[in-house]
């Protein structure tokens, strides 16, 4: 006849086969950069080490938004310390397409001041007290793309930038020379906010600079790709590709692990 196991083993199985107990935690920060009031969004897991490599996700060009906290919550669910800044300040959130170029506007034609923000963003992520600050990467979407690679090639001492449908262009591309990161660049090859001729001057200052960089281009693809509220159709110049999404996110987990392999 077999013995029923034990409450005591049933329990010690049950912790072997599943997780600490861990949740993530989500919260909003606020913070400066000089004068502007900033509203950023923070996210962790509380299970695993003490400290843990911290992750930067900047916004689209319509601000933190419900795509932003996603993906700072699926990189909290990963093991990281996500951290998503507010580059245009508390309570600006552009509403309208309109709107959201006007605001994008002002710090695509104001580098110095991108910058600042995003350093700013960079600086509020390093001090909190469950990130390794040495362990540094940042991502960004569309606007946030641009933003990222202006962090990187402001010399930022970050591990890692990746861009999601990013802005590619930049006024001072000989600042190429400052980038210390590695660089993944997720893009789509139909994107007609990025033209060809948009990519390869990418591809030159790269390359001009010595960088570690990798470029993906995902085919039958156009603009803000990971976004599903953008629609799946495929002939406006914006629409959500699940496929490209997939392959994206799955070639940032790879990137991220490389960089924190250690």
């Amino acid at each position: 006849m077999r013995t029923a196991p034990s409450l005591i083993a049933v329990a010690a199985i049950a912790m072997i086969a599943s997780p600490a107990l861990a949740e993530v935690k989500t919260r909003t920060v606020e913070y400066k950069q000089g004068d502007t009031v900033l509203e950023g969004y923070l996210a962790y897991d509380t299970a695993g080490p003490a400290t843990k490599p911290g992750i930067l996700v900047v916004h689209e060009w319509n601000g933190i938004n419900p795509h932003t906290r996603q993906s700072v919550e699926r990189l909290a669910a990963m093991g990281y310390v996500a951290f998503a800044p507010d580059i245009y300040g508390k309570g600006v959130r552009p509403a309208t397409p309109e709107a959201a170029k006007a605001e994008s506007g002002k710090y695509g034609g104001n580098r110095a001041l991108l910058r600042s923000r995003v350093q700013a963003g960079l600086a509020e992520l390093e001090k909190q007290p469950n990130v390794d600050p040495t362990k540094i990467a940042a991502i960004g979407y569309c606007f946030g793309g641009m933003t990222v690679l202006e962090l990187a090639r402001s010399g930022a001492k970050v591990a890692g930038v990746a861009t999601f449908h990013g802005i590619l262009a930049t006024p001072t591309p000989a600042d190429a020379k400052n980038i210390q990161a590695k660089v993944l660049v997720l893009h789509g090859a139909d994107d007609p906010y990025v033209p060809d001729a948009q990519v390869k001057a990418f591809e030159d200052e790269m390359r001009a600079a010595g960088v570690d960089w990798v470029l993906v281009k995902y085919s039958k693809t156009v603009h803000a790709f990971t976004n599903p509220a953008h629609g799946t159709d495929p002939s406006k110049p914006l629409a959500y590709n699940a496929t490209a999404d997939r392959r994206s996110w799955e070639a940032l987990k790879a990137f991220l692990a490389e960089l924190f392999k250690s």
